[in-house]
Formats: C-alpha cells, structure tokens, sequence
C-alpha cells in the first residue's frame, strides 16, 4: 500500500484536525482532486491527492488530530510514502492518531512551576489517577501543603458538579501552546506611557496610526523588529517590518500579518487589514499570512482596558500594545487642559533588548502619535 502522508502545512503547524473526508475507502479519484479538509491553528485547509488511484484506507476520522507527518490515506498498490509537499526535516513513518488526549502544556524538562512541586503520598497520587484529577489543580489542606484523599475527593466532586471540560482545538490549542512557551523561555518585561493625541483629525484610523508609529520606533531602535533563537543565543535583526497584529474573534486569538508596512501606505494598509479580517472570520485565511512576523501590535483598547503586559512569542522580542482613547486632564501650556491620551504597553524580551532600547523606541512611538498628521 503506498502511504500518503500529513504534509508540511506551513512554518510551525505541527499537526491538524480532521474537520471533513471528501473521498472514502474504495473510491477511484484523481490527482489533486481534495482528498480533506483540516484546520490547524490558522486556517481551514483543503489538501488535494498526490496522486490518481484507488483509495485502500483512510488513517483517522472527522475530529482527530493528526500530526505531522503522520499517516493520512492510503492507496492501493506499492510504492515509497507520497507526499505533497516539503517536509522538514526528517520524520518517521507513524500511523498513530491522537483522538482526544489532551495537549500537554507544561513547562520545559528542568523547569518548575511556582515554588514547589506537589506534594502527595503514593496512595493519593493513585487515587487522583483513578479519578483523573491533576494534582496540581488542588488546593492542599494537609500538613505542610501534602494534598490528601479527602481533597482528591473533594475536588472530583467539584469537577463532576460543573460537567466534563472542553479539549482546546484549532486556535484555542495553539494558543495555549504558544503561550505556555513565551511564558517559559521568555524573560519578560514591560514598559508603559502614554501618548497626547489630542491633535488627530476627528475619525482618525487608530489602528494605522499606531502601525505608522511602529515603524518609527523600530527605525529608531531596529533591535526590537528581530527574531531571537534563544537555544543558539542567535539573534537577526530584520530590515522589513512585517506586523502581527493580534486580533480577537470567537474562534480564539488570530495573529495575522501584514507585510512591508513601511513601505504601503495608510489605504493600502486599510485594505490589507479589512481583507484579512473577511478572510479570517471565513477561517480561509491563507496559512502564509498566518507566520513570519517580526513585531507585534495588539490593539487591545478597542474593548476594554488601558495598560497591559502583553505575550511576547518567540522568536519575535517585542510587542506593542495600545490601550482605551479617553480623556484626561493634563497640564498644556501651563494650564490644566483636558486631552485626548492614548495607553501604550510594550512588552519586549528583555534577553536580547535592553530598557534603554525598549524607551527609545517606545519614546519614537509617543513622538509619531503626538503629531496632527
């Protein structure tokens, strides 16, 4: 039986859920006739036949998760595993599927998280096995913080109360996934001030105004649009600044990028944003506007809040956040006056950007949102 296997999706997508089969077992189709369809973290994609002939076995069914490089389907006759696409780096031959174990988030090998680690008697520990509760979720009441039966029991009966939990998929997984990551390799640190606006045009566009001051902070502080391998200790500053800007929808958090901002201008810019947004509420978003970030921007004002200390997630090292417009009084030339203020939070990886280079460049931002035009 030749074997096709899940190809290379795009830059970092390491597995994908089945969402529908177009064929069956026993179908004769053609290449590049769509074989299924599977969303990953950032898009619906359709995946087409490698090749024409007769379908021996489908490897996983509607909802399972299958990574990369894993079986897919299998068509009659003999030959070398298909592919339809570069795979990067070398990968076993695998026909396993996971179906609804959940995803392990936990720190990196050595690392520990908070003080100490649990405390529990063998005993407690298979009790807590028998119930599948983690112990890590409990609340300890024996003495010197040992988690005991009665609050194993406790917590299960707490669990059973509120009904079974949802297993994290597509954007909600990956974003737990890249989160527990930042959170543990990134040395974190922010910064946060506030720009005067009070001398925009009413009806300002405040998303392209806050990518223009962008801009001018990373040309006065290019450190900060960078990517860092923090197992090499490598860092590379990039000349092109191509923005994540985070945006917030049902699915989950979406991350997608626009390109060359330096060098488009502001209703191009609009554009880009108002067709990306259509694409990503359609989850048709194509999976290359989807990576390769160099900064981010994180317009998290538009709901609610004014400071924040937003997710840097590697390899980039830095992200902008803008908080709530709203007025407050300042002191204008002299006198008390009551201005228009904008928030901004930024957050950089204090590993590879010094504060002094996260002040400037914060500092260039403030400057470029503090003029009329």
């Amino acid at each position: 039986m030749n074997i096709f296997k899940l190809p290379d999706l795009g830059e970092g997508l390491q597995e994908a859920e089945i969402v529908e089969w177009h064929v069956k077992a026993g179908d004769e189709i053609k290449a590049d006739q769509p074989l299924v369809a599977v969303e990953t973290a950032k898009a619906i994609v359709e995946i087409p036949s490698p090749q024409a002939g007769r379908i021996a076995k489908l490897y996983g069914n509607k909802g399972d998760i299958v990574h990369l490089g894993a079986a897919l389907v299998g068509f009659e006759g003999e030959g070398s595993a298909a592919d339809a696409g570069t795979v990067v780096g070398r990968i076993e031959a695998s026909e396993h599927v996971v179906r609804e174990g959940p995803p392990s988030f936990a720190a990196p090998t050595g690392a520990r998280v908070g003080t100490m680690a649990v405390r529990a008697t063998p005993a407690v520990r298979a009790l807590a096995r028998t119930l599948d509760i983690d112990l890590t979720m409990i609340m300890p009441t024996g003495p010197d913080g040992v988690v005991t039966a009665s609050d194993v029991e406790r917590t299960a009966k707490l669990l059973a109360e509120l009904g079974p939990p949802e297993t994290l998929r597509g954007v909600r997984r990956a974003m737990a996934q890249n989160m527990a990551q930042a959170q543990s390799e990134v040395a974190a640190a922010t910064v946060i001030d506030d720009a005067d606006i009070d001398a925009w045009e009413p009806g300002a566009d405040v998303t392209i105004r806050l990518i223009r001051a962008l801009v001018a902070g990373c040309r006065a502080q290019p450190g900060l649009n960078a990517w860092f391998d923090g197992r090499t200790a490598r860092r590379r500053v990039l000349a092109k600044i191509d923005v994540g800007i985070a945006v917030d929808l049902p699915d989950g958090l979406f991350v997608p990028v626009l390109r060359d901002v330096a060098n488009r201008d502001a209703q191009d810019l609009r554009a880009g944003l108002d067709r990306m947004r259509a694409d990503m509420k359609a989850r048709k978003i194509p999976p290359e506007e989807m990576r390769g970030n160099t900064i981010t921007l994180s317009n998290f004002g538009m709901i609610a809040g004014k400071y924040a200390a937003p997710i840097v997630v590697p390899p980039t090292v830095a992200i902008l956040g803008a908080g709530r417009v709203h007025d407050a009084v300042v002191v204008h030339e002299g006198k008390p006056a009551v201005h228009a203020i904008l928030p901004l939070s930024l957050t950089f990886d204090h590993r590879v950007v010094t504060g002094g280079e996260a002040a400037r460049f914060l500092a260039a931002v403030i400057g470029n949102l503090e003029m009329a035009a």
